[in-house]
């Protein structure tokens, strides 16, 4: 069976290096980055290097012959990111989607849970978005363009709403020492959808071969984890603070649309599972 070339797209970011560090297989990695990447520890690949947005032709270039594009370029939330540095999330998918069409490749779109904002309920593809910050309003943006733009171009398109990513998120992955963690007042700490490491590369390797893909994904493991669950399986103490009154006490994805598409189902989300593969992966990010 021939294996399919996947043009990455800000391969620096976590989520890339992960698919380099722990390659699912089923997947040609070709890897791009504005700059060369100088992260040691991370195996050789198939480096491309430019600014997607700049040089369009060193894209199209790098996504001939592939069969998906993995968009996953953009703006992290974070301190010196202004809203207006969000907007590169709608254009890096435009981006993303011209190359797709004149490769004649699928495009896989890395948008966030936080598109549904302070919703609660489980939460299906179909439910509107409600995005509670710049980044969520970005990425809701990315996708309403990425809806209109993909007929446009007759490119298959899929925005991945992906949950909380265990050793990425705020809770495990944030953690120091003297982290306090917010108490709501029913006495439970934030609740979210999450996935563990091995299992988001494994969903990104058989997305990529799925048949046919929708418009809107969500991608986590079934139910919702407990943010104290997760810090008390990886032996992290912490304190508690009163939650602020803008603090969402809990996003639950609906995973079945997910579920369907994948060869063997995700099993639910356990805490000392996702506790563990983080603890086995964390020193190839330390200092990243």
């Amino acid at each position: 069976m021939r294996i399919p070339a996947v043009l990455v797209l800000g391969a620096t970011g976590r989520i890339g290096r992960l698919l380099q560090l722990a390659p699912p297989g089923g997947m040609a990695l070709r890897l791009q980055a504005r700059r060369a990447p100088q992260l040691p520890g991370l195996p050789a690949g198939d480096w491309h290097v430019f600014d997607p947005l700049a040089e369009p032709a060193a894209l199209a270039r790098a996504a001939a012959g592939a069969e998906a594009i993995l968009c996953l370029a953009g703006p992290v939330p974070g301190p010196g990111q202004e809203e207006a540095g969000m907007q590169d999330h709608i254009r890096l998918g435009e981006a993303a989607l011209r190359a797709g069409a004149a490769a004649g490749a699928r495009v896989l779109l890395a948008s966030s849970a936080a598109v549904y904002g302070a919703q609660g309920g489980l939460l299906s593809e179909e439910a509107p978005l409600q995005p509670a910050n710049a980044y969520g309003a970005a990425k809701a943006e990315m996708e309403a363009s990425a809806a209109a733009l993909a007929p446009e171009l007759g490119v298959q398109a899929c925005a991945l709403r992906i949950g909380n990513i265990a050793g990425f998120d705020a809770a495990l992955g944030g953690w120091r020492p003297g982290f306090a963690l917010d108490r709501f007042a029913d006495g439970r700490s934030p609740r979210r959808s999450y996935i563990g490491l091995r299992s988001l590369a494994r969903v990104l390797a058989a997305l990529v071969q799925a048949p046919d893909l929708p418009a809107a994904l969500n991608v986590a493991q079934p139910g919702a984890v407990e943010m104290a669950a997760l810090l008390q399986a990886a032996g992290r103490r912490f304190s508690w603070q009163p939650a602020p009154p803008a603090a969402i006490p809990e996003v639950v994805l609906d995973t079945a649309r997910l579920q369907a598409l994948l060869p063997v189902p995700l099993a639910a989300a356990d805490p000392a599972q996702m506790a563990a593969e983080w603890a086995a992966s964390e020193p190839d990010f330390a200092g990243r």
